[in-house]
């Protein structure tokens, strides 16, 4: 594939035209309200991985509408005192997998907390997350799950998940609270973007070829799932397009990142056809914080960076944590 959206200069400038709703605060603030009325109820259970240099846990917490959420969390073996915190959020259709099967972040000294995906975990990695809320009818997938209105759209649920995620992993001991950082790679890195707007006192944000940014592109840009999904939905539901947009404008990572309040690393590719380009400078160009930076792998497809990129967050990350 070679480059089919903007050229970098007109990127570095581009912005949305996804109309922030007039409510999007009291939504969220109102989302957010509901799910504290019910206890977080955080459980962490040491699991046996065979591994000798991290620890790890096994991780129950309340979600949206105090429905249980899966994790793991895992820290350096022989940890004792509290540690800077990274918070991932996962890719499209995967789960927490293994539990051996996180040691990037725990291996650089870090207490690595990862959320399971609700509902999803069964397209490249397993996960142990029901999603007990049903839907109006769908196109295949979770991008139109109760998609013609906020309240009932999937991502209000995985949104508000996230939130309660990071609460639970600063609840552990040896997590800093007033250290955690969030990321993710794709739908975990647009997740990430959300979690910056709604949690204000965080220390680092990193988001990886971010989905779920600047809708009104990327429904158009580009036919790959998972955006085609609302595409394929709108050609058999004609004439919903405005209340479908209306919906996903409460979801968009360009509002989000217009009220992050952390520094933050980003990263795009222009051969990337699943989050185009011009929708990743979209949520980058609209993040508030000054402390901003965006790695750019100029021939990459949704691979992004991958390793470099891992390289890069190891090098940026902790001098906003201030790790001693």
């Amino acid at each position: 594939m070679t480059l089919f959206d903007m050229p970098l200069d007109r990127l570095r400038e581009y912005r949305s035209a996804s109309v922030e709703p007039e409510d999007f605060d009291a939504f969220w603030a109102k989302t957010l309200g509901e799910a504290r009325e019910h206890p977080l109820d955080a459980r962490f259970e040491r699991v046996e991985t065979g591994l000798a240099t991290v620890e790890t846990y096994d991780v129950t917490f309340a979600g949206f509408g105090g429905q249980p959420v899966k994790g793991w969390f895992v820290v350096p073996a022989g940890t004792a005192e509290p540690v800077p915190a990274v918070v991932e959020f996962l890719g499209y259709g995967g789960g927490r997998g293994l539990a051996h099967s996180h040691l990037l972040w725990a291996s650089a000294g870090f207490a690595h907390f990862v959320m399971d995906t609700r509902g999803q975990g069964s397209g490249w990695a397993p996960g142990d997350t029901a999603d007990p809320v049903g839907s109006a009818p769908a196109f295949p997938g979770f991008m139109t799950r109760g998609v013609e209105d906020p309240e009932t759209y999937y991502y209000r649920r995985l949104y508000t998940d996230a939130v309660r995620a990071v609460e639970a992993a600063r609840s552990h001991p040896l997590a800093d609270a007033a250290r955690t950082a969030v990321t993710g790679i794709s739908q975990g890195g647009g997740i990430t973007i959300a979690v910056s707007g709604l949690v204000p006192d965080l220390a680092a944000v990193s988001p990886d070829v971010p989905f779920l940014c600047d809708f009104p592109r990327a429904t158009t840009v580009t036919d790959r799932t998972p955006y085609r999904e609302i595409g394929n939905y709108l050609k058999t539901h004609r004439g919903r397009v405005e209340r479908v947009r209306e919906t996903l404008s409460y979801f968009d990572g360009v509002h989000f990142a217009a009220r992050a309040t952390a520094p933050a690393l980003f990263s795009t590719a222009l051969e990337d056809q699943t989050c185009p380009p011009s929708t990743v400078f979209a949520a980058f160009n609209a993040y508030a914080h000054e402390d901003k930076a965006i790695e750019v792998y100029d021939f990459n497809d949704h691979e992004g960076g991958g390793a470099f990129q891992q390289a890069a967050q190891l090098r940026w990350l902790p001098d906003r944590l201030r790790v001693r």
